[in-house]
């Protein structure tokens, strides 16, 4: 009988030991222009039950930012764990491996360490000149529509600019008018449709029936990668989900001016948001119910994603998934909504580059945890290596985040004072340094040399709306984070 006690114990401690290798799953839920208006930090307006739930499951970075407030380079710097300035990769229609021809991108990485790597609906910006990266992925790629209408007076039955452009669709071929020429389409729409009408919700039963088939495989770990694509523009979401808000109580921006002493390039005006009707296009301050109906349609076009991605988080519990695999949700840049007058993304401004990130550890992240370390989109790459066991990534592009499962562990713990993002406007490259106080930016121009290097300064305790840049008056301040930013290396394409 001892013989088979010390056996039975050998073959339970023999199980542990096979059970604590297994390899974790990684879900990665990336949402498009998804800001933290979120009822989990503290949204009042927000209808978010299905985000809140798992942030309430896992730990809340309160301070987290993107690398780049535009879509193509904010997933460049997600899924290469490279900042826009390490790379050059600013602007759109530009593929990274025409920049580092042997990246190896996060799907890759796990691809190597022995994971089936998959991907659905927006994870590369697929769009504007850009294409997916076949080689990132065990499977072809599942693609979606970013861009999409129910009601056929949305478009009038013509191609529209927006769809132009995600679509890839030639417009400089015979015949074929320019992006300007093509009609605009609606800025949103309401019919009363099921959610799988539109891309998200397809999304969510495509994820949904992978994670079944995935299951059946229990020794075969995954990487997935979801991608939603509202509340990108147009919101395009079902009635029920606008009929949830009362509009009359939906915030306006308070500020609708660019900041007193701002640089006249910085603040943004037009672009994208003039793409869809009825958006007044030689307006700067739109009327106060058009406000209102974007405002809305934000927060509907939120809902909607909420629930899409409540079908996914339901299933891998069903299907106790749950239990080994890390999830993270990641917004790819912030939104204005109207502050500084300005819509979409775009910017150096908070609004636009404040994201939010969860994360949810199995046995590393505690439930209803938050932190105020401030976190950056590159960070999420070595991250997830370190929560899978893998080492920290020596590959051809630069790893330019840090772990963060020290923080993950203690999140009273701080491994960084600052987060760092770029962007270019009106010839200038932009570079920030974001404490937990202060957000200073060094427009440097990126052709002229001679040119005036030009400065903002917001202090975000005094004056967390941005209406003034002290730059002038706090001199002090600029110089203190001016020497962070010099310890980063040159941004490329400065001269």
């Amino acid at each position: 009988m001892m013989f088979w006690g010390f056996l039975a114990l050998f073959c339970l401690s023999a199980s542990l030991v096979q059970a604590q290798q297994k390899k974790p799953n990684i879900l990665l839920i990336l949402v498009d222009d998804l800001k933290p208006n979120l009822g989990t930090y503290g949204d009042p307006n927000a209808i978010s039950p299905n985000i809140d739930e798992f942030a309430a499951s896992g730990m809340r970075f309160d301070q987290a930012y993107c690398n780049q407030a535009v879509c193509v380079s904010s997933r460049y710097n997600l899924l290469l764990g490279s900042r826009s300035t390490s790379t050059g990769l600013y602007n759109f229609g530009k593929e990274f491996r025409d920049v580092i021809p042997d990246a190896v991108t996060l799907p890759q990485y796990f691809m190597a360490a022995g994971y089936n790597a998959e991907s659905m609906g927006k994870v590369f910006h697929i769009g504007h000149g850009n294409t997916n990266d076949k080689a990132s992925w065990s499977i072809p790629h599942w693609k979606e529509k970013v861009i999409e209408y129910v009601d056929p007076e949305s478009t009038q039955g013509k191609l529209t600019r927006e769809e132009a452009y995600f679509e890839n669709t030639p417009m400089y071929i015979k015949d074929t008018p320019p992006n300007h020429e093509l009609p605009r389409g609606a800025a949103w729409e309401s019919p009363e449709v099921t959610d799988e009408a539109y891309a998200d919700g397809r999304v969510a039963r495509h994820a949904i029936d992978r994670l079944r088939e995935l299951s059946k495989d229990s020794d075969q770990p995954f990487f997935m990668a979801v991608g939603f694509a509202r509340p990108h523009l147009p919101f395009s979401v079902p009635k029920k989900y606008w009929d949830m808000y009362d509009p009359e109580t939906l915030p306006l921006a308070d500020f609708q001016q660019g900041p007193e002493g701002a640089p006249e390039f910085a603040v943004k005006r037009g672009g994208e948001i003039n793409q869809f009707f009825p958006i007044p296009t030689h307006q700067d301050l739109f009327e106060k119910d058009l406000q209102r109906k974007l405002v809305h349609g934000y927060y509907a076009s939120l809902t909607y994603m909420d629930a899409q991605v409540g079908k996914v988080l339901r299933e891998l519990e069903r299907l106790n998934l749950d239990e080994n695999t890390i999830v993270v949700l990641w917004g790819d840049h912030g939104w204005h909504s109207g502050d500084h007058g300005i819509w979409t993304k775009h910017t150096n401004y908070e609004q636009a580059n404040r994201i939010p990130i969860i994360i949810r550890a199995p046995d590393v992240t505690k439930s209803g945890s938050h932190t105020k370390q401030l976190a950056e989109t590159v960070d999420i790459y070595p991250t997830l290596a370190a929560l899978a066991g893998l080492e920290r990534p020596d590959v051809p592009q630069p790893i330019d985040g840090i772990s963060l499962v020290p923080i993950l562990k203690d999140s009273n713990k701080i491994i960084k004072d600052h987060a760092y993002h770029a962007f270019n406007r009106g010839g200038y490259l932009g570079e920030a340094i974001r404490t937990d106080r202060y957000r200073m930016v060094r427009w440097t121009h990126m052709r002229d040399k001679n040119k005036e290097v030009v400065y903002e300064l917001y202090d975000y305790r005094e004056d967390p709306e941005e209406t003034i840049n002290i730059a002038s008056q706090r001199k002090d301040i600029v110089q203190q984070l001016e020497a962070k930013l010099k310890l980063y290396p040159k941004a490329k394409d400065l001269p």
